[in-house]
């Protein structure tokens, strides 16, 4: 399986979750679980989606150097 996520994306999941689970023990069954649960929820979405645009932006400088590639090859051909 392919790496996803780095340290940073880790530690901020555990560390979310962990507040988490404190705040439902501290808390209790009440409407400010739902609360606690969005925030959960957006932090963990938030991260899934930088982890997306980071393989985005990969791919992305990838097809550009393949461009930059091309395009000094060509112009070395036509130097010639």
């Amino acid at each position: 399986m392919k790496k996803n996520f780095d340290l940073a994306n880790t530690i901020t999941i555990a560390i979310t979750f962990i507040l988490f689970a404190i705040a439902l023990f501290v808390e209790g069954f009440t409407k400010d679980l739902f609360l606690e649960a969005g925030v959960l929820l957006v932090s963990i979405k938030i991260i899934l989606m930088s982890v997306a645009t980071r393989d985005s932006n990969k791919e992305i400088i990838n097809k550009l150097n393949e461009i930059n590639e091309k395009l000094q090859y060509s112009k070395s051909n036509e130097a010639r």
